[in-house]
């Protein structure tokens, strides 16, 4: 054991915010802390790290000289936060810019104060993460690391929590790297705290599959309650019956002396059964399970104008560049009505600067780009934070007229933004929860094209899998750019991808994309193989005779060898792969 949490209690004012918090923290182990946004996760870690006091409870420590790494998300973090790197970048730093390479940040000793002064949030986040595996913690905790991370930036952030040697805590909404890392899924929900072994697929799984069982169980009470209550109904009717009937029952019987009072009493030991019922279905529903609490419903309900013509967008010989680096050059491509498409590449390929092109944000590039007037587009951006945060969410919402205010308000509540948050600046709310406010604001918009920048950064996991259901249901045209390889997957059906400065258009979806690359690095690694094989048999037929035995055995090999090769690549170029 490294850190045990035992009946941990925290209030902020009369909201008791976590309520019975026990968690062991063991060592070499990954856990992954879970839940909606707003479930007080960031003050948890901030307890874990030691710099959040609790109101009752007990952190026990195996080592009190235990060493904690805590890495927020980017966004706290300012640009003098990173003045150590500029001032010292000797032999100390040396493994950090090694780290921060394979990352895709060329040459971070060269840089200047400038370059520095103006780090985006995905630079930020690589260079403390290079930190961060530099040190060698005790326990490293991990808040939302994978934001702003590109797909290879994830890769090399898996393989490093797979090498570590020590203990890490994730917070995160990245299921598919939930699912690489984790052996511990830790569920804050209601202010307690639930562990499920496995990945986040195993807890999914296993948390359904409660809540189904907790429901029939429910159910299975419900129906006993109500048999007994249909008993309690039944025997009440009979025993005013008795006694209303006695009179006359007793008259029909011909008995005349007590007659009317037995048969009363007879009634009144009934009457005695009821209530011992009564007794029993009131015993039964004090000790009887809760109605199992039904999972957050958040709505996100895009309205699509149908009206557009076939073709959106479409560029010819397009080219960008910066000084004098190309982001892409000369690329054609299209994007039509009704289609699903993916931006895929390396931080800083151009995806965004794409985006800002297609909005008329920038017109500063070379070839033609064709935008349809018909083209109605609203547009999601990943910074959360160009919110108002002096303003409440009440206040942004007064500008509209009151039908729509009532729409907004309606949307608000189902995408669980509660009307005391409506009333609260917006500086007090979670990133999360800001992401949810801007989508509200994007579906009010009548459009048939959704833009969305990296949509479900800081979104939940019950968010996103709202969101990816809403969006496989939209009729309009979505433009994605995402590194959440789940929500690719599940939504587009065409690509276009940003790679050695061109862009170019696949006919197919993430996941099918995915899949033949995958065949395409193991038909790669076969031929490397071969190749390896033939070089190996013509060095050593060189050392024999065209007639010995060892050279026909070689040369037979060397001709299997080429017809198999051959073939890989015939059959590589028939399916035009890539």
């Amino acid at each position: 054991m490294l850190l045990r949490l035992k009946n941990i209690k925290k209030s902020f004012g009369i909201n008791e915010v976590l309520k019975d918090i026990n968690l062991d923290i063991k060592k070499n182990s990954v856990i992954g802390l879970v839940g909606l946004n707003g479930a007080w996760k960031t003050t948890l870690a901030n307890i874990i790290s030691l710099e959040e006091s609790i109101d009752n409870g007990q952190i026990l420590k195996t080592n009190e000289n235990m060493r904690i790494h805590y890495l927020r998300q980017s966004t706290t973090y300012k640009e003098n936060n990173f003045n150590y790197l500029v001032e010292n970048k000797q032999d100390e730093l040396q493994a950090i810019f090694k780290k921060t390479s394979y990352l895709g940040l060329n040459k971070v000793n060269e840089w200047t104060n400038e370059q520095f002064n103006h780090l985006s949030g995905g630079e930020k986040t690589k260079l403390l993460l290079s930190e961060v595996f530099n040190t060698n913690p005790d326990l490293v905790i991990l808040d939302e690391p994978t934001n702003h991370l590109d797909f290879r930036g994830i890769d090399w952030l898996i393989k490093e929590i797979k090498q570590y040697v020590g203990t890490i805590l994730v917070i995160s909404h990245d299921r598919f790297f939930l699912d690489q890392v984790v052996d511990i899924i830790a569920e804050l929900e209601h202010g307690i705290i639930k562990c499920y072994n496995g990945n986040y697929t195993t807890y999914r799984d296993e948390k359904l599959k409660s809540i189904e069982i907790e429901k029939h169980h429910y159910e299975e009470q419900r129906k006993k309650e109500r048999q007994i209550d249909e008993e309690i109904n039944r025997l009440k009717k009979w025993s005013y019956q008795s006694h209303k009937n006695a009179p006359d029952k007793a008259k029909k019987m011909g008995v005349r002396k007590g007659g009317k009072e037995f048969l009363r009493s007879k009634a009144k030991k009934k009457d005695v059964q009821i209530k011992s019922k009564i007794k029993r279905l009131e015993k039964m529903k004090e000790e009887g399970i809760e109605k199992p609490k039904e999972e957050e419903q958040v709505l996100f309900d895009f309205v699509s104008d149908k009206k557009s013509g076939r073709c959106l967008v479409s560029a010819e010989q397009l080219s960008k560049h910066f000084e004098k680096e190309y982001l892409f050059k000369n690329s054609q491509f299209s994007i039509n009505r009704g289609e699903k498409i993916g931006l895929i590449g390396v931080n800083g390929c151009g995806k965004t600067t794409l985006i800002k092109m297609i909005l008329g944000e920038d017109h500063d590039y070379q070839g033609k780009l064709f935008v349809s007037k018909s083209a109605k587009i609203a547009y999601l951006s990943q910074d959360v934070l160009d919110l108002d945060e002096e303003k409440s969410i009440e206040e942004m919402i007064a500008v509209y007229d009151k039908v729509l205010q009532t729409k907004i308000r309606t949307y608000l509540a189902s995408s669980g933004i509660t009307n005391r948050m409506v009333r609260q600046k917006v500086k007090s709310l979670s990133l999360g929860e800001r992401t949810r406010i801007k989508l509200i604001f994007l579906i009010i918009q009548k459009n048939n094209v959704l833009i969305l920048d990296e949509p479900t950064n800081h979104l939940d996991l019950h968010s996103r899998e709202t969101l990816e259901k809403t969006l496989s249901l939209y009729q309009g045209t979505v433009i994605i750019a995402s590194h959440d390889r789940y929500l690719l997957e599940k939504i587009t059906n065409k690509l276009l991808i940003f790679d050695n400065k061109k862009i170019q258009r696949i006919e197919e979806g993430f996941k099918e994309y995915q899949q033949k690359k995958e065949i395409k690095k193991d038909k790669d690694y076969e031929l490397m193989l071969i190749q390896n094989r033939i070089t190996y048999i013509l060095s050593e037929m060189n050392k024999y005779k065209t007639d010995d035995d060892a050279y026909h055995t070689l040369k037979n090999e060397f001709f299997t060898l080429m017809n198999r090769k051959k073939k890989i690549e015939i059959k590589g170029e028939e399916k035009n792969e890539y």
